[in-house]
């Protein structure tokens, strides 16, 4: 709840500063006849929507989970930032356009002091709106926020690029509109595709960020009794809700009351420290028995010779049955099925 307020009062903020730059903009733009600086104040105006829709998306996003719906609508904050990135693209392509058009048809553009003092000050605020948006983002894991503020922090260096042309022109009468509004036009598009193609990659699905799920392993397997912990899967329903599960390897002699009493342990440690609904597997592990262990140690000469083989854990030995289980990672770029088939027959000569 606290989250979504702070979403909300940030994009407010966002909405009064680029309205405020809008009308700036526009009058400089149109006293001074600059294509770049009405440009700029069209962006803003695309700055103020995404915020509006960045409202509405957090609003939506903070509906309560029902039946229909178990995991909440978090989610819908990748479609709030999926719409945010088209509006982006949209405008870097119209811009586009009408740089070309001033690039080839120039039109006369007259600066003033005035307005030069002007879009010095919009640069500022666009700096300053830039850096704190993009820190509240971070801070509470916005990715429509985050967007905004390195979105609003390109605008401030544009202005302070069209602040320059501005000069040059009334120095040394050379015009650098249209290319200058190429240059804001190619930038605005490139964000954009940026920020929509991030975007889709969370509606895929990512892997998680490498040093906080070692970190999670870690804290599973910092518990006396855990011989180590494997096949951690992460899965997000919105930039806040992640639910996982996890395999731990246990001696096999635990008891059903010792085990719970461990997995209700991890649960709570991971979800206090990290905010994540952890559900906590089993692998019985009796590798410390002779024969099992010899049994270990010859499989694990045989996948030596195997580079893509990353990894082996949950490996049991059942003697009643003359059974053994074990997973394995295998790299992506390996044919899994036929390296089982090679990897069991090669187990298979020696038992």
């Amino acid at each position: 709840m606290e989250r979504s307020k702070t979403i909300i009062r940030t994009s407010v903020i966002g909405i009064v500063v680029n309205l405020a730059l809008v009308l700036l903009k526009l009058f400089v733009g149109l006293l001074s006849n600059s294509i770049a600086v009405i440009l700029d104040a069209v962006n803003n105006l695309g700055d103020a929507l995404s915020s509006l829709i960045t409202i509405i998306g957090t609003k939506l996003a903070g509906k309560a989970p029902d039946k229909k719906h178990p995991y909440g609508y978090g989610r819908i904050e990748y479609l709030t930032s999926a719409l945010i990135a088209v509006i982006v693209l949209f405008a870097g392509i119209t811009s586009l356009k009408e740089s070309v058009i001033q690039i080839f048809a120039p039109e006369p553009v007259e600066y003033s002091v005035v307005s030069l003092v002007l879009i010095a000050v919009a640069a500022a605020a666009k700096l300053i709106c830039g850096r704190y948006v993009r820190a509240v983002g971070k801070k509470v894991h916005a990715q429509t926020l985050e967007a905004s503020g390195s979105d609003a922090l390109f605008d401030s260096a544009l202005s302070l690029g069209t602040l320059a042309a501005a000069v040059i022109h009334m120095v040394w009468d050379i015009g650098l509109e249209g290319i200058l509004g190429l240059l804001i036009s190619v930038i605005i598009g490139k964000a954009g595709l940026e920020m929509l193609l991030e975007t889709l990659d969370n509606m895929i699905g990512v892997r998680a960020d490498r040093e906080w799920s070692e970190a999670i392993k870690a804290t599973v397997a910092s518990f006396e009794e855990v011989r180590g912990a494997y096949d951690l899967a992460l899965h997000n329903y919105g930039p806040t809700e992640v639910i996982g599960s996890v395999h731990i390897e246990v001696d096999d002699q635990m008891t059903a009351r010792q085990l719970h009493k461990l997995t209700r342990q991890i649960t709570e440690a991971v979800y206090q420290k990290f905010g994540v609904i952890l559900t906590v597997g089993i692998y019985a592990s009796n590798t410390t028995e002779e024969p099992v262990m010899e049994i270990k140690e010859t499989l694990e000469r045989i996948l030596a010779r195997y580079p893509k083989v990353l990894q082996m854990h949950g490996f049991y030995a059942e003697s009643e049955t003359k059974t053994v289980t074990f997973d394995l990672v295998i790299d992506f770029s390996a044919n899994s099925g036929e390296l089982q088939k090679q990897i069991l027959a090669e187990l298979q000569t020696f038992y």
